[in-house]
């Protein structure tokens, strides 16, 4: 959906809608939260929308401007149309053809040529009359409604230079286009000759009137007002009010790299709005001059950072537009192979995207064309839910949105153009605890059971697709935002605005002194918790800003993150941190230099169940100085290991393993048959590091079992734990259970 090479050109027509336009993006920002708990979750700036009922789910269809350009006819049209329709596009859900740039007479530098009332003429040697006198455009709307399709067109901001010079009446008023335009230049990108419409003038609303009035006698159903910026919000104004006058449901979408700060207007006014260039490379073209390739995969690239940073505000009736989707007719034709083409188009439906073909629905090959209809991911897009970006690791890239069933979908794309990238994903970063059911939405097979993490291994720029149901008994989370008042932010860290953060702000500033505790973390019993931290950091390279973990006044992990490519492009990370029952705090410092921004973190409702019972007296341990195995009747396996301490006596369990490095709480089983309250002690060391030292509660015999909890920090794989005193004999010890 674009223009002239020389002049990248936007997107397409509008969509009216029904549900307010950021108060629908809230609620989809909730939808996508759906089930993840109490957190304040607040949302971007809401804004009134239209009430005309169109544009509640992503439009889908095909565009003129990606492969036929600048030649746009009758035939050509029609001939998408009737492709559309032999090819099953339409039982899928693709029912728009949309006409986009050089529909009418443009006879060079003054601007587009317009009737005896200031609106473009259509260029009949392309579109024709009927024999009867019906203009052109209508007559390819009728043969493309008798399909049982909806017809768009193409329009830009402002009047033309030759209404102007001419001074043509508006209609049904006295005034002229004199009196209404403001001799300021308008952008079209490839006729020109356009000039600024002034809307405090009589007449000027009534001249959009008119030409709305014309479309829609006509039979558009879509309007795509390209070359739209800030200086044209009184346009998108006019548009607006001027389609709902006309008495016929008009989608209305606005074109291109329209600026976030103002998506609330964006949402107010319009269905839909392009946030970048276009798609198209413009790189080369077949030996008949036909555009090819399309795009690459470059192009596509582009679109991750954006969907991260516009997912807030897309919703019902009014959609974030990505452009074209440029797949279907083979990597020669469309540049893009197809794995990369399935790429681009779940992206986009992960993306709750438009999804408007731009590729030649003549040539479509069948393995692409089935790829298009594939309803799992068609509903997907549908649904209306902007996906959040829960991964962002350079080449590793992973969105999730849950929907209105609690169902999660899952999306992990491999960003690398060049080679193979393997996507981790923390279940619970897209909002599933315990386990869930997946199926591969591409294949529609089912890809098991899944808890925890999951990893898929990616081939350059491919990607996977799986929808999540979660298994009865699993549990949800909870989100807290750091621009949250409940927080407490000390020596410096401060809130800063954040458009592709939830509820729009994040926590800065944080490091240097300054610090961030979230005060109100609530867990629902003691346990080792897979906390998401959702963070920003610009840092250049592979290595980006640490931060040290705090867990009630206690330092439990220092840790470097991965850079997310900008301060304004939210990552995560899954750490294990250890929470009490109840309330718990949660800090984030550096003492010396500055962390990353900070957006949220979430936390599961219930700790991580699964654990690993290690014996004492197992002969994979290694027993020193003095310790020896013992019969322990009461004890699990009927050993224990004893004489540990007394300077040299060690205990060292050597394969305990963890999937992911964090602190995890280890319970410990001892015998301690001191007299008295307090019992004897034991120092713990892991991997070499010497982490605490407990003083044991007395269990009231040699042969009774007590146990304790602590945490330990561990590394992803094998550690070791080895368990000394140095000046006493320690507790006897039957085994280890290490929870994940």
């Amino acid at each position: 959906m674009s223009s002239h090479p020389q002049h990248p050109h936007p997107a397409h027509p509008r969509v009216l809608r029904h549900f307010s336009a950021l108060v629908t993006c809230l609620a989809t920002v909730a939808v996508a939260l759906a089930g993840l708990g109490a957190a304040a979750v607040a949302a971007a700036p809401s804004a009134a929308a239209e009430s005309n009922g169109v544009g509640s789910t992503p439009p889908m269809g095909w565009s003129s401007w990606s492969y036929i350009r600048h030649d746009p006819t009758a035939a050509n049209i029609e001939a998408e149309a009737k492709a559309m329709v032999s090819n099953g596009l339409n039982t899928a859900g693709y029912i728009y053809v949309n006409v986009d740039d050089f529909w009418y007479q443009c006879p060079g530098s003054q601007g587009p040529n317009v009737d005896a009332n200031g609106r473009w003429v259509t260029d009949t040697s392309k579109f024709p009359a009927s024999s009867s006198g019906e203009n052109g455009i209508a007559v390819v709307a009728d043969y493309v409604h008798s399909l049982g399709l909806k017809f768009g067109l193409y329009v830009t901001p402002g009047i033309s230079d030759q209404a102007v010079s001419s001074n043509t009446p508006i209609l049904g008023t006295s005034y002229t286009a004199s009196e209404i335009a403001n001799g300021a230049s308008e952008a079209n990108y490839n006729c020109g000759g356009m000039q600024g419409i002034d809307y405090s003038k009589p007449g000027a609303q009534t001249f959009i009137n008119s030409w709305a009035d014309e479309f829609a006698s006509w039979g558009v159903d879509y309007l795509k007002l390209d070359g739209v910026g800030d200086s044209d919000v009184g346009d998108v104004q006019a548009w607006s009010t001027a389609l709902e006058q006309s008495g016929r449901p008009i989608h209305l979408e606005l074109s291109n790299s329209l600026d976030i700060s103002n998506a609330a207007t964006w949402a107010q006014y319009s269905n839909g709005w392009r946030t970048g260039g276009d798609i198209e490379c413009y790189c080369g073209s077949d030996s008949s001059g036909n555009p090819q390739p399309l795009t690459t995969w470059g192009s596509v690239q582009g679109r991750f950072a954006q969907i991260a940073q516009w997912q807030p505000y897309g919703g019902p009736g009014a959609f974030n537009d990505y452009d074209s989707i440029e797949f279907g007719d083979g990597s020669t034709i469309d540049g893009l192979s197809t794995v990369e083409g399935q790429s681009q188009y779940g992206l986009w439906a992960m993306a709750a995207s438009p999804l408007l073909l731009g590729v030649d629905l003549t040539k479509l090959n069948s393995t692409e064309l089935a790829d298009l209809k594939n309803t799992n991911i068609v509903a997907v897009d549908q649904d209306g839910i902007d996906a959040r970006r829960i991964v962002s690791n350079v080449n590793q890239q992973a969105y999730a949105k849950t929907e209105q069933n609690g169902d999660v979908v899952l999306g992990l794309f491999n960003f690398n153009g060049s080679g193979s990238q393997t996507v981790t994903v923390s279940l619970a970063a897209a909002g599933i605890n315990g386990s869930a059911t997946a199926t591969n939405l591409w294949t529609g097979a089912s890809a098991g059971t899944l808890s925890g993490t999951f990893s898929v291994t990616l081939a350059a720029g491919a990607s996977e697709l799986l929808k999540l149901v979660p298994v009865a008994g699993s549990t949800q989370s909870t989100t807290y935002l750091a621009a949250s008042s409940a927080n407490t932010l000390a020596g410096g860290a401060a809130t800063a605005s954040c458009n592709s953060c939830l509820g729009g702000q994040k926590v800065g500033f944080v490091g240097s002194g300054g610090t961030l505790t979230f005060n109100n973390v609530n867990a629902s019993a003691a346990g080792n918790y897979e906390v998401q931290i959702d963070y920003l950091d610009g840092t250049s390279g592979t290595t980006g800003r640490s931060s040290t973990i705090t867990v009630n006044g206690s330092a439990v992990e220092t840790l470097t993150d991965t850079p997310t490519g900008s301060f304004q492009n939210p990552g995560s990370v899954t750490v294990s941190l250890p929470l009490k029952s109840g309330s718990n705090t949660i800090e984030f410092s550096n003492l010396s230099a500055y962390a990353p921004d900070f957006e949220a973190v979430t936390v599961p409702t219930a700790p991580t169940t699964s654990s690993t019972t290690y014996l004492a007296a197992s002969s994979t341990n290694t027993l020193a100085g003095g310790a020896v195995v013992q019969s322990c009747s009461t004890c699990t396996g009927g050993e224990k290991v004893g004489y540990v301490g007394n300077g040299s006596g060690t205990l060292t369990f050597n394969s305990v393993n963890v999937s992911s490095a964090g602190v995890y709480p280890v319970q410990i089983v001892y015998c301690d048959g001191t007299s008295g309250t307090t019992g004897r002690s034991a120092t713990f060391t892991v991997n070499g590091v010497v982490v605490q030292t407990n003083v044991f509660t007395p269990t009231g015999g040699f042969s009774t079992q007590g146990t304790v909890t602590d945490y330990l920090p561990l590394k992803a794989g094998a550690n070791t734990v080895e368990i000394s005193n140095g000046s006493a004999y320690a507790p006897d010890f039957n085994a280890i259970v290490v929870s994940q």
